[in-house]
Formats: structure tokens, C-alpha cells, sequence
């Protein structure tokens, strides 16, 4: 196998709780997701990560009944619960999703994957052209491995590809940059009720229809300057900020 997309989805978050199982039209955020990821032309499997915590049940149990294949594994130690999990098909590549994106585009994956470079060991959008939300990491195997052995910073241990940019001179780094210009200020993930708030909107506009593209939301965002508004003020990656301020080695 190639291409193999883990999506990484728990009910645990502080900010906004059973954020992916959270309903837009009767679907669920993560099944929302997953219907956009699954039309790529260029991967080859889906597998959603989740953790073994007793809440994350009804994540596993979804993935099931949607007819994808779920991994669990640690809760604090996403690096580890990603490797697991690759490690049981050894693809050439392993493509970093977040459950939080449900207005991930499949075109951004597929494109990505097109301008992945045979050296390469990790791509990602390094200079954070795109938007929040649009975010894609895909890297080498055994670059994955060398960063569960090598890790011992916690926070490399909760974000997955940090030793990797920690590294940098270890390891070639190729970065994707967003075509459309440089859209860093535009905040499209699901982290707060806010972010919610304006992702619903933005499905509510294009209902039925539900395979739209990036551009599209981008358009309609520009158009619709108040509905932007609603989550734009919110800091990007608080949640590695925090991360980096509480750090520590992790012992043994």
C-alpha cells in the first residue's frame, strides 16, 4: 500500500466535548469528513485513530456502521497511537488528518499528493498558506518510525509530526503551499462552539449539495463578511501553544 489516510477523531476535547459527533442536517461531523476524504482518487485506505477511553465507544462504533476501519490506541500519546496503527500495514506513506476539518477538501489531499517530491519525508503546509482546517501532513513510514522511537518531549508525543520539525535538518521537508494565496487568517476547523457555529452556516448555504470546494467556501466567506466574523478572532493552534508552555521530558 501507498497512501494510507489516518484520521485521528476523540470525543475528549476541553473546548468543545463530542466536538466530531456533533450533527450538521442529521450527519455527523466526522461522517461529514470522512464522505469528503473517501473522494480522493489517490489513496488507498481510510483508517479513523481513536482512543481506548470508554467515551470514545461511539466514535469506534460510528466508524464501524459507516463501513470504515477504526484503530484504538493511547489517548496522551497520539505519536504513538498513529505508529500502532500504520504499523499494522506498513504503507510507503501515512497521510495525518484531524477529525476537527469537516470542511476538509479532498482536491487539497489529491493535489498534495501530486507535488509530493520521491525524496521528500514529510509534506505539510509548513509556511501556513492555507486555512485552518485545510491542514495535511504526509509523511514517510519510517520517518514516522524514527519519530516514535526517537521522541521524548510530551508534546512530541501528543502532536505527531513535532520531532519532525523539531528535526528539520534531519529530514526533507517539501512545503504545499495554498494556490488560492496566502490564506493563513481564515479559521475553518472545529475546536470552540463558535467554529460550530460558523461551519454549520457554511453547510447550511450549500445544502444540498456537499461536495464543494475550498474555493467555494472561501468565496462564500469573502461574501459574507459576519458569518467569517463569528470564529475568525479565535487563536490559531492554541492548542500547541499550550503544549509547548506546559513541556516536559517525558521519563523512562
Amino acid at each position: 500500500m501507498k497512501f494510507l489516510v489516518i484520521i485521528q477523531a476523540r470525543c475528549g476535547a476541553t473546548r468543545l466535548p463530542n466536538k466530531v459527533l456533533k450533527e450538521i442536517n442529521g450527519k455527523t461531523c466526522l461522517e461529514l469528513m470522512l464522505n469528503r476524504v473517501s473522494k480522493s482518487k489517490m489513496i488507498d485506505e481510510i483508517i479513523v485513530a481513536t482512543t481506548i477511553n470508554k467515551e470514545d465507544i461511539q466514535v469506534a462504533n460510528l466508524v464501524t456502521k459507516l463501513g470504515y476501519r477504526v484503530f484504538v490506541g493511547s489517548s496522551g500519546d497520539v505519536l504513538d497511537r498513529y505508529y500502532q496503527c500504520a504499523k499494522l500495514i506498513k504503507p510507503e506513506y501515512v497521510i495525518r488528518l484531524t477529525a476537527d476539518c469537516p470542511l476538509f477538501d479532498y482536491r487539497v489531499l489529491d493535489e498534495a499528493i501530486s507535488e509530493l517530491k520521491p525524496d521528500t519525508d514529510y509534506l505539510t503546509e509548513y509556511s501556513e498558506t492555507f486555512p485552518d482546517g485545510q491542514d495535511i501532513e504526509i509523511m514517510k513510514f519510517n520517518v514516522l518510525e524514527e519519530a516514535w522511537k526517537n521522541a521524548v518531549m510530551m508534546s512530541e508525543r501528543e502532536h505527531v509530526t513535532l520531532y519532525i520539525r523539531n528535526n528539520k535538518d534531519k529530514y526533507k521537508i517539501q512545503d504545499f503551499v495554498c494556490k488560492i494565496g496566502n490564506l493563513h487568517d481564515e479559521r475553518w476547523t472545529l475546536d470552540e462552539p463558535r467554529d460550530f457555529e460558523m461551519i454549520t452556516k457554511v453547510y447550511e448555504h450549500f445544502m444540498p449539495k456537499v461536495d464543494f470546494t475550498m474555493k467555494e467556501v472561501y468565496d462564500y466567506l469573502q461574501e459574507n463578511q459576519e458569518i467569517r466574523a463569528i470564529n475568525n478572532s479565535i487563536t490559531r493552534n492554541e492548542g500547541l501553544a499550550k503544549s509547548l508552555k506546559n513541556d516536559k521530558v517525558i521519563e523512562g
